[in-house]
């Protein structure tokens, strides 16, 4: 991992380069993914089952075989042995207890001219969600996407998961049943994107896509935004750490371990200002590293993503979080509660040595699909609210016109709408 030191002379030009996120390739991406949904919204499902034997190598030889029926889901699940099961249970229990706290609620309210106002809250129609297939599974991710939808009321939740070469993994099927997904296709990439956004004969259009891929479908769903909805544009998973010395630095290392595993281009980050801590931490990633079975993946993220910075103080440790807006925040220090005002931006923050980013990955309650490539300055966890439409709600009294139409005239004309201000006027009179 490399080391910085905010002391030292070119550290703002190296800490900019550590949280640079632009992928060099991106361009190339882009054009590709075009090309890809193009295909997909002119061809349909033969443009699909193509991408899918070409890219994932999937022996499919008609659309039918891409789509997993329910009864297999629910076979997945009866089949999980005891300990795997009630881990899954549990997990959606949580998860689902959460999302049923963020559960926006209609309500309406009358003004002093008897006006009626408020909003009506309806869940979306059909939710289309992706979960990652290839170097790992996710059934976490199944579940952290599907059952706010089903809490929020969706009436069909669409999935997508890749099967490389045509092999399904039983935890992603479990899940899947578990959380309620009732259509679930073998599709992964550009290509399970843009038949969700576009539809084919075979699966169907959907309201909004959400859930993490890799640069190929963070593309697809940046390029398909607009036809449908998306919760954000996810890109390589990150934590940062803010430590005071007080934790154990076995316990760093691990947590920096654990979200380095997720792929070559994961973003692991410790900041302290205890030079002896720092110390420890990197003897600690050396000596635990050996034993690690996912060892060459996380040693390729930590030398290419990442860093033990030596800070000043907390206060300067805080502005430096701040400034990389990570998507996991976890604060390894005694008095957590101590530093939250000070943070501004953060996906999830995790308080204290005993909360590891692991807790909220799989079972703590709140969504770990969050914000990433400093996105957290300006967007949040994924929650039921992102599957609720909020319809405006206006019912003027007679009272309440006559007082509105002039205010609605005036600024009417002042933008040179005339008609507006015709049909505000036209409500003006009280009825004889």
């Amino acid at each position: 991992m490399r080391r910085l030191d905010t002391r030292d002379a070119g550290f703002e030009t190296d800490f900019a380069a550590l949280v640079d996120h632009d992928t060099p390739a991106q361009a190339q991406i882009d054009t590709r993914v075009a090309a890809i949904i193009a295909d997909v919204r002119e061809r349909g499902d033969a443009a699909v089952l193509q991408y899918t034997r070409e890219l994932d190598a999937h022996p499919a030889t008609d659309m039918a075989a891409l789509e997993i029926a329910p009864a297999r889901l629910a076979a997945a699940l009866e089949a999980m042995p005891a300990a795997p099961r009630a881990a899954l249970e549990t997990a959606a229990d949580r998860i689902t207890r959460f999302a049923e706290s963020q559960k926006l609620e209609s309500h309406r309210y009358e003004d002093e001219y008897g006006n009626q106002l408020g909003q009506i809250v309806r869940p979306i129609e059909r939710a289309g969600i992706y979960a990652p297939g290839g170097k790992a599974a996710y059934p976490s991710s199944v579940l952290m996407n599907a059952l706010p939808a089903r809490v929020a009321g969706v009436a069909e939740i669409v999935m997508m998961s890749p099967a490389p070469n045509g092999e399904l993994n039983d935890w992603v099927l479990a899940a899947a049943a578990l959380a309620g997904v009732h259509r679930f296709f073998t599709i992964g990439g550009a290509q399970a994107v843009a038949a969700l956004a576009h539809g084919t004969a075979t699966v169907p259009q959907v309201d909004k896509i959400v859930g993490p891929g890799n640069a190929y479908v963070a593309s697809a769903k940046r390029q398909v935004f607009g036809r449908v909805g998306i919760e954000s544009v996810a890109g390589p998973s990150e934590v940062l750490i803010l430590a005071d010395g007080s934790g154990d630095p076995e316990w760093a290392a691990l947590d920096l371990f654990a979200q380095a595993e997720h792929g070559e281009d994961s973003r692991a980050v410790l900041i302290t200002p205890d030079s002896d801590y720092l110390e420890a931490v990197e003897a600690a990633v050396a000596r635990l590293l050996v034993d690690q079975p996912r060892r060459a993946i996380i040693e390729t993220s930590l030398r290419a993503y990442g860093a033990l910075i030596h800070a000043a103080d907390m206060s300067q440790a805080v502005a430096l979080s701040n400034r990389i807006a990570p998507e996991h925040l976890e604060l390894a220090v005694d008095d957590p509660d101590a530093l939250l005002d000070g943070i501004a931006h953060a996906g999830a923050i995790f308080m204290g040595h005993r909360t590891p980013e692991a807790f909220g990955d799989y079972c703590a309650g709140p969504n770990h699909v969050l914000p990433t490539g400093r996105t957290a300055r300006f967007s949040s966890a994924l929650g039921v609210y992102d599957f609720q439409k909020r319809l405006s709600l206006i019912k003027a009294s007679e009272t309440g016109a006559v007082a509105l139409a002039p205010v609605a005239a005036e600024l009417a004309m002042g933008e040179g709408l005339h008609a507006h201000a015709a049909s505000a006027m036209a409500r003006a009179h009280r009825d004889a």
